[in-house]
């Protein structure tokens, strides 16, 4: 985060968090397929899953105050999205 938030809004200072958590989850995800240990992996996926959960407060509470505006998707995208992803599962497993 930025070390100056005096000067920030409260906006920026959210957004800027929503970025770091993105970027972290990220981060932790690259680690894991990186790391041939068993308890590293563990513990990498374990923090990875609390900023992902920590990521999604923020989105929240952005979403509240009318910072982080979304469109609702349309049943046919939901459904063609989970088709999708159960063809792509089918063929890799």
């Amino acid at each position: 985060m930025n070390g100056n938030n005096q000067n920030m809004t409260e906006r920026e200072l959210l957004t800027d968090l929503l970025h770091t958590e993105k970027d972290m989850a990220k981060d932790y995800a690259g680690n894991i397929t990186e790391s041939a240990s068993p308890a590293l992996r563990q513990l990498l996926t374990r923090h990875m899953t609390e900023c992902a959960n920590d990521q999604l407060c923020v989105f929240e509470a952005m979403s509240q105050r009318n910072m982080y505006p979304t469109k609702q998707a349309q049943q046919q995208e939901v459904q063609n999205a989970k088709q999708a992803m159960q063809q792509l599962q089918s063929e890799t497993w």
